[in-house]
């Protein structure tokens, strides 16, 4: 079955009396036992809820898992998969990652006795030196935000095999509509549902995907240990929102190639981060383990006063921190998403007073394009 039609209908439970063709809102804390020792399969909502249940189901099927877990937000997912760890454990993390991924690693599980290495994952070789006996882990985003690194999956997950270490991956950028790292050797998967496979920029949600049964096990035990589970009535709006993941993909995806274009041309933007233009550097590594590139841009400009000026004459995309709803909207990574990484690790990176970071959405892209114009006059 086609991946557009697993997003529309793979969350329908066929076995519903009722034949009701949308997911009901189970908004219940606790389920009645039919008799003593008997179960329906619901006991407590922390645990298991029929509408969470359904979303979880479609988020495997979709990346090819064989479960999915659904989380409050992406960093309560990401906090409980650390807990996969012990005191002393290593793990090689992508240097250039999410702010919030990096302050969780490092004011969170360093405190609690992990270490970190963060590296560039492009020089595979430097990778496999660095692994060492306490390494379990190599944690990565492809593509990385906001710099846009793409990874070799494959090739990550054959040295991270060889050595008995997991392959976690963030899949939140380009969702399982275009890509699969499961497929690729991934061992978990993590979503900032928030984000695409919402859509809408009206719900908190976030997931891991294991790929065996053993991880899987493990994870449950955490989660309904930890307890971060997300709500039904959020899971419902989460399910609503994947039954359009195709369409929006595909849509903000042309928005995005065409305003990478534009933007590559104009005399004030010095350099365009797009997976999709074949003279980004990692462009033969996307065609070869991606469907699709994807809807985020992150450009330089050619001054900080430039920067300034464009974020507050803008008319039409939004300022405004997360990506992957329908709006526009337009970061500054210096001071939103990765203002808690120090200064010299920013710079080194990238991430300077002229970089911006651009989540495309639905509008016409001529009306996109417009406001360019005007804010960079």
């Amino acid at each position: 079955m086609d991946i557009s039609t697993i997003c529309i209908h793979g969350s329908v439970n066929r076995k519903d009396p009722t034949g009701s063709v949308t997911v009901p809102i189970y908004q219940s804390a606790t389920f009645a036992h039919p008799g003593v020792g008997i179960s329906t399969g619901y006991d407590y909502s922390r645990v298991q809820n029929p509408t969470r249940e359904q979303l979880e189901k479609v988020i495997a099927e979709l990346e090819g898992g064989v479960d999915a877990m659904a989380f409050s937000t992406g960093m309560a997912a990401i906090t409980a998969m650390m807990e996969l760890f012990r005191i002393g454990d290593h793990i090689i993390a992508l240097n250039d990652l999410y702010g919030g991924s990096v302050r969780l690693f490092r004011t969170i599980s360093e405190k609690n006795g992990l270490t970190f290495t963060f590296t560039d994952m492009a020089d595979l070789a430097s990778v496999e030196a660095l692994i060492k006996p306490e390494t379990k882990a190599i944690f990565i985003e492809t593509p990385s935000n906001p710099m846009m690194q793409v990874t070799d999956i494959a090739a990550l997950a054959n040295i991270a095999h060889s050595h008995n270490l997991l392959l976690i991956v963030d899949n939140t950028f380009l969702t399982p509509y275009y890509q699969n790292p499961i497929t690729l050797g991934a061992d978990i998967i993590i979503h900032s549902g928030t984000k695409y496979l919402s859509g809408h920029n009206d719900t908190l949600a976030g997931f891991l995907i294991a790929r065996t049964e053993e991880l899987a096990d493990r994870l449950r035990a955490i989660y309904k240990t930890i307890g971060a589970c997300l709500s039904p009535f959020d899971s419902w709006l989460m399910i609503r929102g994947i039954k359009t993941l195709a369409v929006r993909m595909d849509r903000q995806q042309a928005n995005a190639i065409a305003l990478a274009k534009w933007l590559s041309k104009h005399p004030k933007v010095k350099k365009v981060y797009y997976t999709g233009m074949p003279e980004h550097p990692d462009y033969a590594i996307s065609v070869k383990q991606s469907r699709g590139f994807g809807a985020m841009i992150s450009f330089e400009v050619d001054s900080e006063e430039t920067a300034v000026n464009l974020l507050e004459r803008m008319k039409l995309v939004l300022y405004a921190e997360s990506l992957g709803g329908v709006e526009t909207l337009i970061t500054y990574p210096m001071l939103q998403t990765h203002a808690d990484v120090p200064i010299e690790e920013r710079e080194t990176l990238g991430i300077n007073e002229k970089l911006l970071r651009l989540s495309v959405g639905l509008e016409n892209v001529d009306d996109l394009i417009e406001d360019f114009k005007q804010a960079l006059k």
